[in-house]
């Protein structure tokens, strides 16, 4: 069996299974959500069956993949401590910025989505 953080290093893998997140899928979905060809999906399929992150469901001539959650379970370990000093780090960041000053609202400083503030109108009977 693959090891998942060696299978989750592809970005095709890891697009497959948050479509599968969502709801169980026909590989041919998945082909069109992708843009993959049909056999570059099975095989990612396959590696990520193997890897028991995925299971297929027959149904007549039709296969469902769905996500197996558990093995993600080992990633998630592993990326706790990780987590812990992103955590820190940002609470550290909301600390610092809460010390800043306000900016005065009509500097002409940016505001929300870079706008700046508009200059005054001119004085009546001057050009712009």
């Amino acid at each position: 069996m693959a090891i998942p953080f060696d299978v989750l290093a592809e970005p095709s893998r890891r697009q497959i299974l948050d479509l599968l997140l969502e709801r169980p899928r026909l590989v041919g979905e998945l082909t069109e959500r992708l843009g993959l060809t049909q056999p570059g999906t099975s095989k990612h399929l396959r590696v990520l069956r193997e890897a028991g992150l995925v299971r297929v469901r027959r149904d007549a001539q039709r296969r469902w993949y769905e996500l197996c959650p558990e093995p993600l379970a080992e990633v998630d370990a592993w990326l706790a401590p990780y987590r812990r000093l992103w955590t820190g780090r940002l609470d550290a960041l909301e600390r610092h910025l809460d010390t800043m000053p306000e900016l005065p609202e009509a500097t002409g400083a940016p505001g929300p989505l870079g706008t700046r503030d508009a200059p005054p109108d001119p004085p009546d009977g001057e050009a712009p």
